[in-house]
């Protein structure tokens, strides 16, 4: 394994397009965008559904490992929206349109030869095919290559003889499945690398190329050309980058929660003062975090701690593809009657299609108490009420809020974006945890150029402090250690 390291130079700054972010050595970013189809409201008995054939999907314990899961997220569950971002593969590039998925590891993207696939997608995005014969850079990953008998795979793979291609197939629990097969090709994005800003930079990837597509894979209301799967194995995207030294073993993102949705998300990690820390449980397929106890305006729930301990069925995972927020039964009821006896003197509790609800009358803020999930290390989870509750209509001139937490009978507690929007989360697997702290995310943000932190690249500053000849030259040498490290990473995928 070659590491490539770039030459530590001055802190300076970019001025980073959109509210995309000021990255560092070597922070990637990619822009974050949420579609939603217009005044299209669903029952919440069908986002539980949906989330139902998702935990499914979690739980199923396939020979091969662990199943891939498209993931969704709303601010508002009432709302079908999805979280996507582009990439551009091949030679020349072309974009696609990929979920975000933090459970699950491959980037596997539609291939022109695919069966049974979506034309036109319900998001008004166009739908784009990969094809390996177009792109010069293209490599299909051969039957003898180590990955495709790798212990790390999360996927069944397959080998064809007759055709000498690493092929895979996964399989969901609601049925839905895609087959392909492995390719390595340029995987094109903006980077800061030392004190440079370095556009169209790229590295080589192994990803999936998708012919078959079953289940819900075909329906074309939420159609995109692929998955991008951010898990911890070694063959996601950010496991390949971070294990030759082109960014940090870490990922970032920041939902934001209200008006048209989108957000940030960063190969690299976010600086704020205010983030806190806990350690992910060692061993685990997805994002477990210790959930020591759950308070509610200051008072710890009488909740039994062994109702969050980890094991094969449950813990506590935090998962961005979760609409809504799950709670094992042994919290959920206790927590719900909290709720209700801070505000019973002042709204008024009724119950609607099974769920606990209140009229509201005046500001949440006023009436509903803060919440606090406490994790290992001391670390806590504050939300306000628009971060447990969601409001379904209204009333006898009364606005109506829910529990938007849901009750699960034994299994995982999920902690999906009800409780992760308006937040910025710090996926750091270098150092096996995961961080967050509220935050406005329709702002910039800082994201670490060192590992020491004590430089960051900082809006502004490099059209101050730096000269255009001073600059040229800057990124003309920089530019040339990265094309020649991406030279070394495709001899090292296609030769060694």
């Amino acid at each position: 394994m070659r590491v490539f390291k770039a030459p530590i130079l001055a802190s300076v700054a970019v001025l980073l397009s959109l509210s995309v972010v000021y990255c560092g050595l070597p922070a990637t970013f990619l822009s974050l965008e949420r579609a939603f189809p217009p005044s299209h409201r669903v029952q919440l008995d069908h986002l539980r559904a949906r989330d139902r054939v998702r935990h499914a999907r979690l739980l199923q314990n396939v020979a091969g490992g662990v199943v891939d899961f498209s993931v969704e997220g709303t601010s508002d569950p009432y709302v079908v929206g999805l979280y996507f971002t582009k990439v551009k593969l091949g030679s020349p590039p072309k974009e696609f349109n990929v979920q975000i998925d933090t459970g699950s590891d491959i980037l596997w993207i539609t291939c022109n030869s695919c069966s049974d696939c979506p034309q036109s997608s319900g998001l008004g995005i166009e739908l784009n095919l990969y094809d390996s014969a177009s792109s010069s850079t293209a490599g299909l990953i051969p039957c003898s290559d180590p990955m495709c008998t790798s212990s790390f795979q999360t996927s069944s793979t397959e080998c064809s003889s007759q055709s000498n291609q690493c092929s895979y197939t996964f399989q969901y629990g609601d049925g839905s499945g895609t087959t392909g097969y492995y390719v390595s090709d340029a995987l094109y994005f903006d980077m800061i690398l030392g004190q440079s800003y370095i556009a169209n930079s790229s590295a080589f990837v192994v990803f999936g190329c998708s012919t078959y597509q079953s289940g819900d894979l075909t329906k074309t209301d939420k159609a995109v050309d692929g998955i991008f799967g951010f898990g911890q194995g070694a063959l996601s995207v950010i496991s390949q980058l971070s294990s030759r030294g082109v960014t940090p073993k870490v990922f970032s993102h920041c939902l934001k929660g209200d008006g048209n949705g989108g957000g940030i998300l960063v190969l690299g990690e976010i600086l704020e003062p205010n983030i806190v820390y806990s350690p992910l449980v060692p061993s685990q397929q997805h994002y477990n975090l210790n959930l020591h106890s759950i308070a509610v305006n200051g008072q710890i729930l009488p909740i039994d701690p062994a109702a969050f301990t980890t094991s094969n069925s449950r813990g506590t995972i935090v998962d961005s593809g979760t609409t809504l927020t799950y709670l094992v039964e042994e919290a959920y009821d206790p927590f719900v009657s909290a709720i209700t006896s801070a505000v019973s003197q002042s709204v008024t509790p009724i119950i609607s299609k099974g769920n606990q609800c209140y009229l509201v009358s005046t500001s949440l803020a006023e009436v509903f108490p803060p919440v606090s999930l406490n994790f290992a290390a001391g670390a806590s989870m504050v939300l306000k009420p628009e971060e447990y509750l969601m409001r379904t209509g209204s009333s006898e001139g009364a606005a109506v809020w829910c529990i938007g937490f849901q009750k699960v009978q034994g299994g995982v507690t999920i902690l999906g974006d009800l409780v992760l929007k308006d937040k910025i989360f710090v996926y750091d697997l270098a150092h096996q945890r995961i961080g967050w702290a509220n935050y406005d995310c329709s702002l910039s943000v800082n994201v670490s150029v060192t590992s020491s932190k004590d430089e960051y690249v900082n809006a502004g500053q490099l059209s101050e402090s730096s000269s255009s000849g001073d600059m040229l030259f800057k990124l003309l040498t920089t530019g040339i250690v990265v094309f020649l490290m991406h030279i070394l990473v495709f001899v090292e995928f296609h030769f060694l």
